[in-house]
């Protein structure tokens, strides 16, 4: 039943237009709507190239994660509903596991990679976070795109975003269960 209720507020989100949300140029912060936006398999865009160097230095392509759910959070360390939010998502990720799931930041505003990382260590997070102030690896989301923070998005298997959450996720059952139905359509 949730399902179906969700899936009828993606079409309507989708058919109103609602769906490129963008702000922060002038880098204000701007909070999310708090939509929960799922794409219909068959409704679904090419798959999502980013790649860049995280806040610890290392490079990485999310292209190379194909093959497993992907769950993209978009954050900032000053930025209330991000800190909030962070402890739930490492939940998530230790609940779902790494061999069919990975986890990965995308750090669109602290002014040097350090902050990020230490934000990232006093919360206990383990996956990577890719630094980008600049947010030029959002453009890859094609009309999800959002410059509102937080956002989450979970990108199926082949790597096309298969859900948005615009704004903090709303809870970690709601997370867990986007990524399942995800992971659901390889069998």
């Amino acid at each position: 039943m949730i399902r179906r209720a969700l899936a009828g507020l993606a079409v309507l989100v989708l058919t109103s237009g609602c769906s490129g949300v963008k702000g922060t140029d002038d880098l204000e912060y701007v909070g999310g709507d708090g939509k929960v936006v799922e794409v219909a398999k068959d409704k679904r865009e090419d798959p999502v190239e980013i790649s860049g160097e995280t806040v610890q230095g290392e490079p990485l392509d999310i292209s190379d994660l194909r093959g497993k759910a992907v769950v993209l959070n978009v954050w900032w360390s000053g930025c209330g509903p991000c800190r909030s939010e962070m402890p739930m998502l490492v939940d998530a990720e230790e609940e779902l596991g790494k061999d069919e799931v990975a986890f990965v930041g995308i750090n669109i505003r602290d002014l040097a990679p350090e902050n990020a990382a230490a934000f990232e260590d006093d919360r206990g997070v383990d996956y990577p976070s890719l630094y980008d102030p600049g947010s030029e690896t959002l453009g890859s989301l094609g009309k999800y795109e959002t410059r509102s923070v937080p956002a989450t998005y979970v990108l199926d298997t082949e790597g096309r975003v298969a859900a948005l959450m615009n704004g903090p996720v709303p809870s970690k059952s709601t997370l867990v269960t986007l990524v399942q139905d995800v992971l659901a359509e390889k069998g």
